[in-house]
């Protein structure tokens, strides 16, 4: 909240002053890791290979695979989940009337007893325009009815929208597809984003502003990605992460098996079965509510490649700690006042909530093999970290505090959103931006910058300046679909860190020079070399 204040006998002079408020999480409570696989087919698609296979047959063989979440995500149809429930209305029926035979009895009981450890969301594979494919995931009480109406709405001819076809002609666009998606109710996920007919493969002929626009979308939740286990900066996961300029949204990836098959056979050495490929997420609860708001979140934590009871416990905090310090995220072996260390805290923080948001990790260094403290009594120091904010930040931010273990040791993380009220100021005068891996004070030009964007946002509701750009496909733009390999070899790419000169004005024997920087576009005058 802002309000203006006046002082005495001047009535022109005034202050500006704002209400401070620091939202602090401790450490999560009853939270539990569950296994999901949000990609599964049944044989209402078109191409499933063992057209033989029941539903109950899928929920036994994902329950053997220790799944708790599960999607049947057909292609542009639900008719998969409406014929298991069609299936289960029937039998209970034959059990209202008496009639159920022993074996219909045995069927009806194991459907109840899986449907209540396991938790099956009605979905669709949707194939939009150019043939990206898109997952719709929906709660499970949403009518059947009303996602086929949104199937109709997305142009799925009505005579095809139960054959579970892969190609149904002129659809609509991706953007559209996120739209209607969220809109009704459900969650928009980029199906196997890096691959074959996912909105972030290699090599394909479209435009680097489609690319832009089709992964940083606010309307798609999350990506599903075939390489959720590989490490290093060619990961799709480490690719979306939020350093790069072009893409600043840090996006949740998830993997799923996408399963054509029950199980997985020589014949077909290419498809995966049920719960072959899963991903771990941990959450309050087994729900789609408790699913959704983890993926709109801005914790990355909380979500794994699916890891086995025998593997070492994961630890998300030493991956942090191979990436070291970046854009997105920083590290800090003490809080203590002594030696400037709170105050460089302050600093970052201010910093993250003036760029893109991130995440601080306190009571470790971003060093792999160092030895480290840990923070010793870490609910005490959030509380000291949140009065420290909440006295000396500007205006409102809402940072959350977990308390993790890794090593055998405490230490606390910090999760930054990027702020809606920009300019954020330490000690009211001191604003801080986020430079590559450092945090700087931030020059003239850029707090002008950010000022305009504010009020842009203000009068145009979720307008920004530098909005993202529409999607334009383009053949000859293969350039932004290279490999970082091929770019360095290619040698045509241009920066897309550091600051380009884009004039000099000499003014009494000294140059004063405008810089661009190439990461946001923001401009800094009177700069002298």
């Amino acid at each position: 909240m802002s309000y203006w204040v006046g002082y005495g006998k001047y009535p022109t002079l005034y202050c500006f002053i704002r209400e401070v408020k620091v939202v602090a999480q401790k450490k999560n409570t009853g939270l539990t890791w569950y296994t999901m696989d949000l990609h599964l087919h049944t044989p209402a698609s078109a191409d499933y290979l063992q057209p033989e296979i029941g539903y109950l047959d899928i929920l036994q063989q994902a329950a053997k695979k220790g799944l708790d979440i599960i999607a049947f995500t057909d292609h542009n149809t639900v008719a998969g989940y409406r014929r298991m429930q069609e299936e289960i209305d029937q039998l209970k029926l034959l059990q209202q009337l008496n009639r159920l035979l022993p074996e219909e009895e045995t069927r009806l009981s194991e459907y109840q007893k899986l449907l209540k450890r396991m938790l099956v969301l009605p979905g669709f594979e949707f194939t939009a325009t150019f043939g990206f494919h898109i997952l719709a995931i929906f709660p499970k009480d949403k009518p059947l009815r009303d996602i086929e109406h949104l199937l109709l709405a997305l142009n799925i001819p009505s005579d095809q929208i139960d054959e579970g076809s892969v190609t149904v002609g002129a659809s609509v666009d991706v953007l559209t597809a996120y739209k209607a998606i969220h809109e009704a109710g459900g969650m928009a996920i980029a199906a196997h984003a890096n691959s074959n007919n996912g909105v972030a493969m290699r090599r394909f002929p479209f435009g680097g502003q489609t690319k832009i626009a089709y992964t940083q979308d606010p309307y798609l939740i999350a990506m599903e990605v075939t390489d959720l286990e590989k490490k290093g900066r060619h990961a799709t996961a480490s690719f979306f992460n939020g350093n790069k300029p072009e893409y600043p949204r840090r996006m949740h990836c998830i993997q799923g098996s996408d399963a054509h098959l029950l199980k997985k056979i020589s014949a077909f050495q290419n498809k995966l079965g049920v719960g072959e490929r899963t991903t771990d997420v941990r959450i309050p609860e087994r729900s789609y509510a408790a699913l959704k708001e983890l993926f709109e979140s801005d914790n990355f934590s909380r979500i794994r490649p699916h890891q086995l009871s025998s593997q070492p416990a994961y630890d998300f905090i030493r991956d942090a700690r191979e990436e070291g310090a970046n854009f997105m995220q920083d590290f800090h072996e003490k809080i203590t006042v002594r030696g400037g260390n709170l105050y460089d805290i302050i600093a970052d923080i201010c910093a993250f909530a003036n760029s893109n948001g991130g995440t601080l990790y306190l009571g470790l260094s971003a060093q792999p093999g160092k030895t480290f403290e840990g923070i010793p009594r870490p609910n005490q120091s959030i509380e000291k970290l949140q009065s420290e904010i909440s006295k000396r930040i500007s205006p409102e931010l809402a940072c959350k505090f977990e308390v993790q273990e890794t090593e055998g040791k405490k230490v606390i993380q910090v999760m930054i959103p990027k702020g809606d009220d920009q300019p954020y100021a330490v000690d009211d005068n001191k604003i801080y931006l986020r430079t590559e891996t450092e945090t700087g004070m931030a020059v003239r030009d850029e707090i002008v910058d950010m000022v305009l964007q504010g009020k842009k946002k203000q009068l145009g509701g979720n307008a920004v300046l530098h909005a993202l750009p529409k999607p334009i496909f383009s053949s000859k733009d293969v350039q932004d679909t290279l490999t970082e390999d091929e770019v360095e070899t290619e040698g045509q790419a241009p920066p897309r860190t550091g600051v380009e000169i884009v004039s000099v004005d000499k003014r009494g024997g000294e140059n004063y020079h405008t810089v661009r920087a190439l990461r946001n576009g923001s401009m800094a005058k009177n700069v002298t070399l």
